[in-house]
């Protein structure tokens, strides 16, 4: 979102005990130099340590040289050392020179009192793949060599599973093989060598899941002497059963697609945030303690464009209601906190809003945190207005159906069977249907690949019994198991369909038990219905307890206007069994307004729309 990634982590620990805080500074675009990086590290560690801030953390292409012809899925611009390694671009980082890396920016940054990250992608990259490159045995500090022959990046490479949204930039390597587990080893070996306190690991997860290298990863870093905090990034289409395999290998992982300065992304993230808090998902178990699901950066304050090189040039989009409904949503879901702003441009508002001491202390500190189902809003002051909200756990559904992903253990993946139309067609379609508008359950053409004379031998074997999977019954649009570049939170919408090919992510295999398997990411396709859209109106609320017997109390307005918002004392008791509320009275300050008072009945305020309220209650 600015030319550079720093972010801003409050310093979690590695023990049984929850993190205090995920507070970053981060960034999104990549022609950051080692100068303004350093310029912005500086700005962090004297006004946003103090508040906890401590992760400063460059984003991806920093290998990319930046020169014409270079972009995101460019070939051939990539930095790499002899071994096939990323390796920082000299002339944006000068202090790289002479095989150095990143030490001695880590140094620097560890002067400030601060921690250091990078981050990186799946596997090996292309470039280094197509000049077949040695790979590093870290043991013997020499090429790797095994079966009396040395190995190169050709025989590790798995091509067919290149990153979906950065196909000319890297694929898995075979992690079945020791020569392709000495290349990941070496990787993260000079990481540790360099200083990176902080790894943010991209197109492994989600869509993109490759269990295999992030399982191996989290070996390596185990062992370590000193810990790196392990990231997952981007997770578009995360789900809680999904990262119930990857939990316990990482400290956290991004559950959406990437969150830009729109209302619709805002609002994107409230039913997800939901299922990962009903899933128990947030602050589980993980790599050296626990993990935490991400909703990702902020992007508030100073920023640039979505698919800008350049910048930062703009102020963020959203207005300050907005703003401080997107800050309390991340706090009371406990989401590591990344700021994706140009600190070197940080206005006082925005200022105050990331320092904001309660939203602080409830990311860091609070427990039992859960959306709260037991609100009213209402249009106006009074009980005669129409109630737009009450118990949010039922809802519509529209006639619009989702094709997602899941792991292939989640039962809700064994829902596909075939229906034969003739002796040459037949169709694979969801067994269920998804509500009563749906006529007939959803889809999908089974064809076998048509391959060319010279593509059948190459092919066979590796896609034996697989199948392309149309939209319709000709033969032009075939079912992704991947998005073919990375995704805003707006735009995603559970697998994607393109023109035909071979490929890995468009094969599938359907299996007895009526799972139907992607050959990409190994992960079962499912069929969901979309909620209402996420610009519609609705009220929403969270629940957390503080460390001193405090609750907190959170109002969300999604509404295109002012709308009042009540919860009765006595029904926090529901989530809440163990304090007795009934009769109690309630202290309360409304940390937004100022307000403050005393009640035994009803929790209520006008809300502003797109607006939050946030209520810290000290009940006896």
């Amino acid at each position: 979102m600015v030319p550079s990634e720093t972010q801003l982590v409050t310093e979690p620990e590695h023990a049984s005990t929850p993190p205090r805080g995920w507070n970053s500074y981060d960034s999104f675009c990549w022609t950051i130099s080692e100068e303004e990086f350093l310029q912005s590290a500086e700005i962090v560690s004297n006004r946003l340590k103090p508040h906890g801030y401590e992760y400063v953390v460059v984003d991806y292409l920093w290998y990319r040289r930046k020169v014409e012809g270079a972009y995101t899925d460019s070939l051939g611009f990539d930095v790499i050392d002899e071994w096939g390694r990323p390796i920082p671009d000299p002339e944006r980082w000068p202090s790289s020179k002479g095989g150095k890396g990143f030490s001695e920016v880590a140094k620097k940054v560890h002067s400030m009192g601060l921690k250091f990250g990078i981050h990186v992608m799946r596997g090996i990259s292309l470039q280094a793949f197509n000049a077949n490159t040695p790979i590093f045995d870290s043991v013997k500090g020499s090429a790797y060599k095994e079966s009396g022959r040395q190995w190169r990046a050709k025989d590790i490479g798995l091509k067919e599973r290149a990153c979906a949204w950065m196909s000319h930039g890297f694929m898995s390597v075979n992690t079945n093989q020791e020569a392709g587990r000495a290349f990941l080893r070496s990787l993260y070996l000079q990481y540790a060598e360099w200083g990176v306190d902080f790894v943010k690991h991209d197109c492994v997860f989600g869509d993109d899941l490759d269990i295999d290298e992030i399982t191996f990863v989290s070996e390596v870093l185990r062992k370590l002497d000193r810990p790196i905090l392990y990231s997952l990034s981007p997770g578009a289409s995360a789900t809680p059963a999904m990262a119930k395999d990857v939990s316990e290998l990482v400290n956290m992982y991004r559950i959406t697609g990437d969150d830009w300065d729109t209302w619709r992304d805002v609002v994107s993230h409230f039913d997800i945030s939901r299922d990962f808090s009903t899933s128990k998902m947030i602050g589980a178990k993980g790599l050296l303690g626990r993990s935490w699901p991400d909703l990702d950066m902020l992007p508030l304050g100073w920023l640039t464009d979505p698919g800008s090189n350049e910048g930062p040039h703009r102020l963020c989009n959203l207005n300050l209601d907005e703003q401080r409904t997107q800050m309390t949503l991340w706090a009371m879901a406990k989401s590591p906190l990344m700021f994706g702003g140009d600190v070197r441009k940080l206005d006082e508002t925005t200022y105050n809003l990331i320092t904001n001491p309660t939203l602080l202390e409830i990311n860091s500190f609070s427990s039992n945190n859960m959306e709260f189902r037991y609100i009213t809003g209402t249009e106006g002051s009074t009980s005669k207005n129409k109630v737009l909200s009450k118990d949010l756990a039922e809802g519509s559904i529209l006639d619009r159906r989702a094709l997602g992903l899941s792991v292939c253990m989640d039962p809700k993946a064994n829902g596909w069977s075939i229906k034969a139309l003739d002796q040459d067609l037949e169709k694979i379609c969801w067994k269920e249907k998804l509500g009563s508008k749906f006529e007939e359950p959803p889809c999908l053409y089974k064809r076998k690949p048509l391959l060319a004379s010279g593509e059948e031998m190459i092919y066979k074997q590796q896609y034996e019994g697989t199948l392309h999977l149309l939209a319709s019954d000709g033969m032009e649009l075939c079912f992704d198991g991947s998005p073919r570049r990375r995704l805003t939170s707006k735009e995603f919408g559970g697998g994607s369909f393109s023109p035909c090919k071979m490929d890995a992510n468009q094969m599938w295999e359907l299996n007895a038990n009526g799972s139907l398997i992607n050959s990409y990411s190994g992960l079962c396709a499912t069929v969901g219905s979309l909620e209402a859209d996420v610009d519609s109106s609705g009220t929403r609320s969270w629940i957390a307890t503080g460390i001193r017997g405090e609750i907190y109390l959170a109002f969300f307005n999604l509404n295109p206007e002012k709308i009042v918002i009540s919860a009765n004392v006595a029904d926090l008791s529901k989530v809440l069994p163990w304090k007795n509320l009934k009769g109690a009275s309630c202290k309360y300050r409304e940390i937004w307004s100022g307000n403050y008072g005393v009640t035994k009945q009803l929790i209520s305020i006008a809300v502003e729309r797109h607006g939050s309220a946030l209520f810290v209650l000290l009940c006896d």
